[in-house]
């Protein structure tokens, strides 16, 4: 089932209002094809592009959705195993600065997405049901397991009409 708002922080009905229906974990499966033909034959020319001077590359938006990826399965895994300690926050801006994507060859970071979110996939398979609905918190905030896995599927749609929309892509 969806999550219910109380489950996360209200800046994340972007991400989840962007998922169809009320089963994640087809949907994130289902972004595994279009992902792979879509970045994984672009040129390192094009992962390059920057449609504005201060705006990440293509292979900055890329590595980023894969930082996203990893953080919010984590985050999942974390409240879906029951841990109270809450996690830290997670500043895009920061990891991307930091991350050195730029040097990384296109095709190795649309490997790296794959191999997690195939990994993320096994996971969720796995949650016993009482699993997706518990809360912990991150960055302050209530976050559920199912709402983790909300969040990675409609931040993959958001950066994929991104980059359709203003690199091209």
């Amino acid at each position: 089932m969806r999550p219910d708002k109380s489950e996360y922080r209200p800046y994340f009905d972007t991400y989840i209002s962007l998922v169809p229906g009320d089963r994640v974990v087809p949907v994130l499966m289902q972004q595994l094809e279009p992902f792979l033909e879509r970045f994984g034959s672009l040129s390192e020319a094009q992962g390059g592009f920057r449609y504005a001077p201060d705006k990440w590359s293509v292979r900055e938006v890329i590595g980023h959705l894969v930082d996203t990826e990893r953080v919010f399965g984590y985050r999942a895994l974390w409240i879906a195993r029951g841990e109270a300690t809450p996690l830290p926050p997670f500043e895009q801006d920061d990891f991307v600065r930091t991350a050195g994507h730029d040097q990384v060859p296109v095709v190795e970071l649309v490997d790296e997405f794959c191999a997690l979110r195939e990994s993320h996939l096994l996971m969720f398979n796995h949650l016993p049901h009482e699993a997706w609905t518990r809360i912990g918190t991150a960055s302050g905030h209530s976050l559920s397991t199912r709402a983790a896995a909300f969040i990675m599927a409609g931040h993959v749609v958001h950066h994929m009409a991104l980059l359709h929309e203003r690199y091209g892509v």
